[in-house]
């Protein structure tokens, strides 16, 4: 008898019942055939033997085995639903519903197993579009159970890693960038700087940038601009002047470096802010010479108040850089003389006396309101005249403002005279042109003069809107209508002998 047999099973001498002892396992042997032997116990014992078939019976006590092969553990984020990732084959060591297996996947991965035309043979393809910026791996627990009671099952996790493509541009962190630089910077100093990002990776995220240079007026200004293509660190080559150019703006472009290469651009904006870098311009009063100093007369007997000058200045600057204040730095009596501190106005304070000086010099002093405030100063001497000489020097001034009035006066009447000429010239054509139409008029129906000198003649009369004109000789002294002729039968006197003529109308 076969060793092994001996192992698993034991029969019982007396009563032949035959037990098993050892692990019997279905999937190693699944029919034993045993010889069994039995005698008396005779002095002459009787034998006989007979086999006894033992068949096992499967039972469920074997899990599926999962086994991957061809496996990709990297996929491109591009691949479309359907892609193969890996093949599975699971295999059960039962038998019937024992060994019938089924497998799956957790439902929430974009993928899928779809079975194979060999049994328990599985593949595992995607089954949607893949994101690698929306998640970049994945962890797949693939699931194998049998149709037995109590079912088995085990399990099997991989690890899937989806890999970039190039399918994303860069893009800026703001859109318009709205930058203010303060004029006069130094040049050669960075200035601002722009950034994009790229949610690709690798050199699909590796980001340069450059200056979208298309002719406009405002990109003509990046040539005094320089961009560090790396870093995205914008430089200035020049010192920039609000008072020339107050804005500008200009496009920068980022471009990864994937195959092919997306780019996309963005507008900055770029506010060129004021600066106190203008001293005030004295405008009045200013000497020949340039320089801001001049001299006013006014008469000795003015009263309080009275208006002597205005300093007159302006500042290039805007705000409070460009907003002037005037005051008086030195005066040779300060009871004379009062400055308004807003418009530069110059007045008398008090009526002069005869004790006071006939010369004063003024300094005025104009300064702006920055934070490091620039000025000028301007000087006024004041010189007091008797009534006489102030109005004398008045004259003057008159007279030079009279020459030219007169000479403005000049050129409007002799423009005044040449266009009442040419209407006149036009009313007298006029008139000509018509009297010319009457003669030709009338002239139709004039006939030639009559034998005693006298004018045909037309008499013109209305019969409710037409109008009737009746052509015959003039009546001549003398002429009489021919009673009951209804004034058509006029007798006319022959000149030239005793008899008359009638003439009928």
């Amino acid at each position: 008898m076969n060793l092994n047999i001996l192992n698993l099973f034991d029969i019982n001498a007396l009563t032949g019942d035959i037990k098993v002892k050892g692990l019997i396992d279905y999937e190693e042997k699944d029919r034993y055939e045993i010889e069994i032997e039995a005698s008396d116990k005779g002095l002459a014992p009787f034998i006989t033997d007979k086999s006894v078939i033992i068949k096992i019976v499967d039972v469920n006590d074997n899990a599926p085995e999962i086994e991957v092969t061809s496996f990709s553990s990297s996929i491109p984020e591009d691949s479309r639903p359907g892609t193969t990732v890996a093949l599975i084959s699971v295999n059960d060591l039962d038998s019937g519903l024992n060994g019938k297996v089924f497998c799956a996947v957790n439902n929430d991965v974009p993928f899928t197993l779809s079975p194979s035309s060999k049994d328990n043979m599985f593949s595992l393809v995607t089954k949607s579009p893949l994101d690698r910026e929306k998640q970049s791996q994945y962890v797949l627990t693939i699931t194998a159970k049998d149709a037995g009671q109590p079912e088995l099952s085990s399990e099997k996790t991989i690890h899937v890693v989806v890999s970039d493509v190039n399918d994303n541009s860069p893009e800026f962190s703001l859109s318009p960038y709205n930058f203010y630089i303060t004029e006069a910077n130094e040049p050669g100093t960075s200035v601002f700087s722009v950034k994009a990002l790229d949610r690709d990776e690798n050199d699909n995220a590796r980001i340069t940038y450059h200056f979208l240079r298309d002719g406009s007026e405002g990109n003509k200004l990046t040539s005094f601009l320089n961009i560090n293509s790396e870093t995205g660190d914008i430089l200035a080559l020049k010192s920039f002047d609000f008072e020339t150019l107050k804005t500008f703006q200009f496009q920068v472009v980022a471009t990864d470096s994937g195959t092919p290469s997306l780019s996309s651009n963005v507008t900055v904006h770029v506010f060129i802010l004021d600066q106190n870098d203008n001293a005030p311009v004295i405008l009045y009063p200013v000497s020949s010479n340039g320089s801001a100093e001049g001299v006013e007369e006014i008469p000795r007997n003015v009263n309080a108040g009275h208006l002597v000058t205005k300093v007159r200045a302006y500042d290039a600057d805007i705000g409070y850089n460009g907003w002037l204040l005037f005051s008086l730095q030195e005066v040779t009596a300060h009871s004379l003389f009062g400055l308004d501190r807003y418009t530069g106005q110059i007045r008398t304070l008090r009526s002069f006396t005869e004790t006071d000086e006939a010369e004063h010099k003024l300094l005025i002093l104009v300064k702006d309101n920055g934070n490091v405030s620039l000025s000028a100063t301007a000087t006024v001497v004041v010189k007091l005249v008797e009534p006489r000489e102030a109005f004398a020097a008045a004259d003057v001034k008159s007279a030079t403002k009279d020459d030219e009035d007169n000479n403005v006066t000049f050129y409007l009447m002799i423009t005044l005279g040449s266009v009442s000429t040419l209407f006149l010239i036009s009313i007298i054509v006029l008139i000509a042109m018509q009297c010319s139409k009457s003669t030709d008029y009338t002239s139709k129906y004039l006939q030639e003069t009559n034998y005693d000198g006298t004018l045909c003649h037309s008499i013109q009369y209305r019969s409710g809107d037409k109008r009737y004109m009746l052509v015959g000789p003039r009546m001549s002294i003398g002429s009489t209508i021919v009673p009951g002729s209804h004034a058509n039968t006029l007798v006319l006197p022959d000149r030239r002998g005793t008899s008359t003529e009638l003439l009928s109308m």
